[in-house]
């Protein structure tokens, strides 16, 4: 097909966006200007989730009131956007009413099939992961439970809507073996077949302690849990509930759904298996990518070590920032970030190896070729071997690209660039 349809997450607005969020948005940019060169008709899509009862709770410790909270936070994220120097085609808000009524027809769609059910949940949940555990998944310290992330859970119990996830465990192993391109890094792949593979429970799916969030059609009483609400934007923002519109039969299936690795399992298990129940295509891909370190210490506001990407840009250059962080560590894998790494690459890759070897040549053709290039002359065999080198150059990136390695490509890329300045040598 000729058309490219890419997502960031939508961005959880409790917190200011830090240099998590720059990744994935930069990430996602790349691969949207790649695809554009390709000839295709791209469609570009990120914006924020601004529902659960994380926002609830950060509205109230900042003394305003949920839509004032999100309204001001949002625009943190939406304004990132383009200082990054990256181009989109839309930005969602889960608030906004055409979300609304997309994540409400979807609900209607999968209670008409018989995939929804009214029951009481009891059992471990975490607030900041808007998640819910079993417990042979906690972590146990010094008495108390914390969740895989390390956040901390509380045993709740209330009524609550379920999705019947359990039913399509066999259907979600046989599509993820039928398609193994499906996911990616193959580790991803790996965790989320295994997890499939050692059994679904259904899932709770609404939630009744807190009001912030899209009501359950028919029960107000209920809202929609934060993944049926947050994972609907990625058909809202094409169209979706009207599958007949051209944006829509354009671009879904989605090509590409990138994230972190803390919510593959969302978009790689409840999202298909909710598209799936609808009678819907799920997305082509889903790729997770690692985190970001601080010089070896996770990002935290208490010991005031978070990467804000506005100051970055701001000290050391927006393609500096660009490159480094597509640069640094391999596509998929956990990084650390540290201001000495982000001056070694500037330096040494940019400067040395790219700016060098753009001023020697010039120099050269300045002053040797009055400052025109002239015309070749009779190739010798070390200009073949460097010609060679470019001429493999566009096959290799492509390979590279279309799979998301990012870093790959750019160290193609730079291999030739250092063999340049051999041969000028």
């Amino acid at each position: 097909m000729n058309s490219f349809y890419i997502t960031t997450p939508i961005y959880y607005i409790n917190f200011s966006p830090h240099i998590g969020h720059a990744y994935t948005t930069i990430a996602c940019d790349i691969l949207s200007r790649y695809n554009k060169l390709l000839g295709k008709d791209v469609y570009f899509l990120s914006g924020t989730d601004e529902h659960g009862q994380k926002v609830e709770k950060a509205a109230i410790k900042a003394s305003l009131k949920p839509k004032d909270f999100v309204d001001k936070m949002s625009k943190n994220f939406k304004e990132l956007i383009p200082f990054l120097g990256c181009q989109i085609d839309d930005f969602i808000r889960t608030t906004e009413d055409r979300h609304i009524k997309a994540t409400q027809h979807l609900w209607n769609k999968l209670n008409e099939n018989n995939q929804i059910y009214l029951s009481n949940y009891e059992g471990w949940y975490s607030i900041r992961d808007e998640a819910f555990y079993s417990e042979s998944e906690l972590i146990k310290k010094n008495d108390e439970f914390f969740a895989p992330s390390g956040s901390p859970v509380e045993w709740v119990k209330e009524e609550s809507y379920f999705f019947k996830l359990s039913e399509w465990q066999d259907r979600l192993i046989e599509y993820y073996e039928k398609n193994p391109e499906t996911i990616r890094p193959k580790s991803r792949y790996n965790e989320v077949l295994s997890f499939i593979k050692s059994g679904l429970k259904d899932l709770s799916i609404s939630r009744t302690t807190f009001k912030w969030g899209i009501p359950v059609p028919n029960n107000p009483n209920h809202v929609m849990y934060v993944w049926i609400d947050a994972l609907t934007n990625y058909m809202t923002a094409i169209g979706y509930p009207d599958q007949q519109s051209d944006k829509y039969k354009k671009f879904w299936p989605a090509d590409l759904h990138m994230v972190g690795k803390d919510i593959i399992r969302f978009h790689a298990v409840y999202w298909p298996a909710f598209l799936m129940s609808a009678g819907i295509v799920p997305p082509s891909r889903v790729f997770a990518h690692g985190w970001w370190t601080v010089e070896g210490e996770k990002m935290s506001k208490s010991i005031r070590n978070v990467v804000e990407p506005f100051n970055l840009v701001d000290v050391f250059g927006l393609d500096q920032v660009r490159y480094f962080l597509l640069r640094e560590v391999p596509f998929g894998n956990d990084g650390d970030f540290s201001k000495t790494a982000l001056i070694h690459r500037i330096n040494s890759d940019l400067a040395n190896d790219l700016g060098n070897l753009a001023q020697r040549v010039l120099s050269m053709i300045h002053r040797n070729c009055d400052a025109e290039i002239p015309a070749p002359a009779s190739f010798s065999d070390d200009d073949q071997i460097l010609l060679s080198q470019v001429d493999d150059l566009l096959q290799q990136v492509r390979g590279s690209m279309e799979q998301q390695a990012c870093h790959d490509a750019l160290e193609k890329i730079w291999a030739v660039i250092r063999a340049s300045n051999i041969y000028v040598d």
